[in-house]
């Protein structure tokens, strides 16, 4: 059972839109996928103490699991929040946001660290450019691939076919982060957010979700904290590819997010290829 108060839950029941029976933009299917990745299965009759929607089984998890992992849960979708709200250019509500983050740091037992939000305005002001393509850790054969992609996105951009944009970023940088831990995995492996089998045993990377992939680069230094941030939201909107999970969820990418997806992409390469400071 975690220690959340009455007081501490409010606010996240704000974050999240919860009042409405909602979490989020969660559809059953990728609410289902979020918290497997935590080994749980949030639509089980375990979380349905309340209800079946989604905002009563997360009050449900909230009563039954220890602070390590609601804590866990609770931050990566923060950074959902957070990644989705800036590539969506909507009003962050920064107060309550940062409160909600010094809960997270003492449901895992840190210390409370306050770090400005960053926007994605901010992010955008950065200059990337992308690294030379060699230097990337991929395989031989698939660099003129990648090559391809990254010139397509440039032209998808600029005839304004933004949702193109947003899933040939997604499917390069799944692509290069997959690179990275068949080119070192036993530093993969070895990481926390390393996804296990049945069996505790790492699984192999192929298996591997692209949100995992994010977090093991980041844990390892590979990607930066603010890269890692909004790759998620890149890899939130790469999952639109189907319709239906578009259609429930509304979105329609305009050019300030599909550029913004592209900076990404940019500073992602740059940091695996070791050409960011």
């Amino acid at each position: 059972m975690s220690s959340l108060t009455d007081i501490e839950k409010r606010y996240f029941e704000k974050l999240f839109g919860m009042p409405s029976g909602y979490v989020l933009d969660f559809s059953d299917q990728t609410y289902g996928e979020f918290f497997k990745r935590f080994n749980i299965d949030i639509h089980g009759r375990k979380y349905q103490t309340y209800g079946t929607s989604k905002a009563k089984k997360m009050r449900s998890f909230w009563e039954q699991e220890p602070d390590q992992l609601v804590g866990k849960a609770l931050s990566e979708m923060l950074a959902s929040y957070e990644a989705d709200c800036e590539l969506n250019d909507r009003e962050v509500q920064t107060t309550v946001l940062q409160k909600a983050k010094s809960i997270v740091s003492r449901l895992a037992g840190k210390q409370e660290e306050i770090t400005p939000v960053r926007t994605a305005d901010e992010f955008l002001s950065q200059e990337y450019s992308v690294p030379n393509i060699q230097k990337l850790p991929i395989e031989t054969l698939a660099i003129p691939i990648v090559e391809h992609r990254l010139a397509e996105a440039r032209k998808a951009l600029g005839a304004e076919a933004y949702l193109s944009v947003i899933f040939l970023c997604g499917s390069i940088l799944e692509a290069v982060l997959l690179g990275a831990a068949q080119k070192a995995p036993d530093r993969f492996n070895r990481a926390k957010a390393c996804p296990k089998s049945s069996d505790g045993k790492p699984k192999q990377f192929h298996a591997w979700s692209l949100a995992q992939l994010i977090d093991v680069a980041c844990e390892t230094d590979l990607l930066k904290p603010d890269v890692k941030k909004f790759s998620h939201g890149l890899r939130d909107f790469r999952n639109y590819i189907h319709p239906y999970e578009q259609m429930v969820s509304g979105f329609s990418p305009d050019e300030h997010t599909a550029k913004l997806c592209f900076q990404v992409l940019k500073a992602a390469l740059a940091s695996v290829a070791g050409a960011r400071k």
